[in-house]
């Protein structure tokens, strides 16, 4: 069967035209992960985010143009995006534990100030859920993969990521509160 046609049944919703499809690129994608991203947990997780993204934006399809590009297009942006999460987040980590544990004098206020700020996410941390909490700090503490998380936890990655979803968006949230009143004079 010519791409064209499976591109066409694709759009309709087939999910053998689709695996078909996945047969055929997935190595490819595969690779060009892999130039960017060293961890094969990493990239096994980019790569099914791709295919996933790919079946829920199907109808943007164009049965002229080859799937490999639209694939490309798919995987350079959730790169870019998991990446620059994780640099965010480490660089906030890294603000959050040098202001911590850092051995250079400072005056006690700052120390305060860090001190009560890890103190209030380590608070925020234990209001939640049970299971989003477990979640969470397999993520963080342990590093594991949602795969890794979604086999022990004996859930779906993408219930995984939704956990992680929205226990950054509620941390964000209370965080930005304590900032602000952090910022109010006494």
């Amino acid at each position: 069967m010519r791409e064209e046609e499976l591109i066409e049944q694709v759009k309709n919703g087939n999910n053998i035209a689709f695996a078909v499809l996945y047969d055929h690129y997935w190595q490819r994608v595969y690779n060009f992960t892999k130039l960017y991203i060293t961890s094969s947990d990493s990239i096994s997780e980019i790569v099914q985010d791709v295919f996933v993204k790919f079946w829920e934006a199907r109808h943007l399809l164009d049965n002229n143009r080859k799937v490999e590009g639209f694939l490309f297009i798919i995987t350079r942006n959730i790169i870019f995006n998991k990446t620059r999460s994780k640099i965010r987040e480490d660089m906030f980590k890294m603000t959050v534990l040098r202001s911590i544990e850092n051995e250079e004098p400072y005056n006690q206020e700052d120390r305060m100030v860090a001190e009560d700020l890890k103190e209030y996410i380590d608070r925020l941390i234990a209001v939640l859920p049970e299971r989003q909490r477990e979640i969470f700090l397999m993520s963080r503490e342990e590093n594991m993969t949602y795969r890794e998380i979604a086999l022990r936890c004996g859930i779906g990655e993408k219930a995984v990521e939704r956990h992680i979803h929205l226990t950054l968006k509620f941390l964000k949230k209370n965080l930005l509160l304590f900032i602000l009143f952090s910022m109010l004079p006494e």
